[in-house]
């Protein structure tokens, strides 16, 4: 079916010797479900830009998909009169240093200049340089936490932020115009670097990221009694993360050896995901043997953290949702004390985000603003109070899934800033004699015990992609009224522009559904935008953790059935 475009790969790959190899083999071993799934459809932006497998073909993220989609934003840059100049970050995982030498190239030939990291760099540190050096555009090589075989790419827009849904479009629709092998400019690297179209990113850079996530802090009291384990899962968090704790004062700071240096391919944690306890579990063992107060845990790109603390005589590892809490709770407390809390101040999250947050905010007169998923809808917030010369009411950003961000240095979430703030706050607990789990039973007593889940379900392939949308076609069709033992009080859906199941005003349209039940209980279900996955949040409360659990698994037994 696809044997002229297979041909056509074969005859056209220059750029990198593995893919003509590894179109050879699944050619003359006549693999012929391999060749279908990556030639069937070309990468799409989604949640996260594109995000794919390594490999041949226009379903995967290789040399030409990346030529093809930074010709792509190099006319949209130029249509758009942005300033010609991209920032380029790339983290720890396979080809990612070669897939942003080969943006950077495509972009030289374009006669748009490329700032590129000298050395692997966090997401955040790209979305503070695109800002630093008033770049049009910025470029992250990742696919942050998928597994070893993926890799990614990011775009950001002037304001370091991730793109919008509408410019996602636009830059798709000029790579889709773009012959991925014909309609690709490229220059010679050394060629650029001697016109100054490519150059690094100087070390003052970085020296004023480090800077400006230490000046966010808002108890600046040493961390000296601290023992934390520090693990970047082989990716770029190492010398950031390091030097900002140790600048707070953490003096018994223990690194994980084996996952501490760049390794793409995650050898101690196949799936660097610090939501997952498998991507913990080597930290946990140093923790143990060092006795240490707390774990973290940053993903390849830096830009989220896990967190496990110590409980006893075991280590407890809080949920993204928990640390959210935790800082929010942290964060407005301390700055009311030592009275820096500004004027109006907002806390944004995401729909799938606890409930919780809105509790925990009102009690400190926050206002809580929900967005899609996404933290790019975050970062759009913070670009709205900018506008309104108001960044100073911005107090805290999180999403579920260990994002966070407490100032606008950046306009992404950000793990150093994050990693920062959970020491400073844990420090300040230990000082009180209390671990960050007994001061999150102390919120659960106080606001209720909040109960928040992910089950994800997944779905590979063009077949996946039709089951996919064949649920989400079906759930629309016939609305739930009931889910488990409880009714459906209300239903939201983020596709819809108008209607009774309409979404609030101002939101963009989202392949997602929204659950109210009579308990109040709210469940969620969205297509992943950077895997094949749906995906499904549960957000219950209960009068205790008991009647939590209980409805929780209701739910589930439910949805699992509805969804297999």
């Amino acid at each position: 079916m696809f044997d002229k475009q297979l041909e056509l790969w074969m005859q056209n790959c220059t750029e990198d010797p593995d893919i003509p190899e590894e179109l050879m083999r699944i050619h003359d071993q006549n693999l012929h479900a391999e060749i279908n799934d990556r030639f069937y459809r070309g990468l799409s932006f989604g949640t996260g830009g594109l995000r794919g497998r390594i490999g041949a073909g226009p379903n995967r993220m290789n040399v030409y998909t990346v030529g093809q989609a930074t010709q792509g934003l190099a006319r949209y840059l130029a249509q758009s009169h942005l300033p010609p100049k991209v920032a380029i970050a790339y983290d720890s995982r396979i080809k990612s240093k070669l897939f942003a030498i080969q943006a950077a190239r495509v972009l030289a030939a374009n006669n748009i200049v490329a700032l590129v990291f000298p050395t692997l760099a966090p997401t955040p540190a790209l979305s503070f340089a695109v800002r630093h050096h008033k770049c049009g555009a910025g470029i992250c090589i990742t696919a942050s936490h998928n597994p070893a075989e993926y890799n990614g790419y990011k775009v950001y827009d002037r304001e370091g932020c991730q793109i919008t849904d509408d410019a996602a479009i636009m830059i798709e629709n000029e790579m889709r115009q773009a012959d991925i092998f014909a309609g690709v400019k490229r220059i010679a690297e050394d060629e650029a670097l001697s016109a100054g179209t490519i150059s690094y990113i100087p070390q003052d850079t970085i020296d004023t990221y480090l800077a400006a996530v230490l000046s966010l802090r808002v108890d600046a009291l040493p961390n000296d009694s601290l023992k934390v384990v520090y693990t970047p899962l082989n990716g770029t968090g190492l010398s950031y993360v390091q030097h900002v704790l140790q600048q707070s004062g953490v003096k018994e700071l223990q690194i994980v050896q084996e996952q501490s240096q760049p390794d793409g391919l995650f050898p101690s944690c196949p799936y660097p995901n610090p939501e997952e306890p498998a991507a913990l579990r080597m930290g946990i063992q140093y923790c143990r043997q060092l006795d240490a107060d707390l774990l973290l845990a940053t993903d390849p790109d830096c830009d989220r953290v896990g967190v496990a603390v110590k409980n006893q005589a075991e280590y407890t590892i809080l949920s993204g949702n928990e640390v959210g809490i935790l800082l929010l709770d942290y964060l407005c407390r301390t700055r009311r004390e030592n009275g820096t809390m500004p004027q109006n101040p907002v806390v944004v999250k995401s729909i799938v985000t606890t409930e919780m947050a809105a509790k925990v905010a009102a009690e400190y007169g926050v206002e809580t603003i929900n967005v899609l998923t996404g933290f790019k809808y975050i970062g759009e917030q913070i670009h709205r109070l900018e506008r309104m010369g108001a960044t100073q009411r911005f107090a805290f950003g999180f999403e579920e899934s260990c994002g966070y961000l407490s100032g606008d240095h950046v306009r992404d979430k950000d793990g150093v800033n994050a990693s920062l703030l959970i020491c400073d706050m844990a420090q300040k607990y230990k000082e009180q004699g209390k671990t960050l789990v007994q001061a999150m039973e102390e919120l659960y007593v106080k606001y209720g015990f909040y109960l928040d889940h992910l089950d994800s379900y997944t779905l590979e392939g063009e077949q996946g992609l039709h089951n996919m949308r064949t649920i989400m076609k079906r759930l629309r069709s016939k609305p739930l009224t009931q889910i488990g033992c409880q009714s459906v009080v209300s239903m939201v859906d983020y596709q819809r522009k108008e209607g009774i199941h309409a979404p609030v005003p101002g939101l963009p349209s989202s392949n997602v559904l929204q659950y109210v039940l009579d308990s109040e209980a709210v469940l969620t279900i969205r297509p992943s935008g950077t895997e094949p996955k749906i995906k499904v949040y549960y957000s219950v409360k209960g009068m205790t953790r008991q009647d939590a659990v209980i409805q929780l698994n209701e739910l589930r037994v439910f949805t699992d059935d509805l969804l297999t």
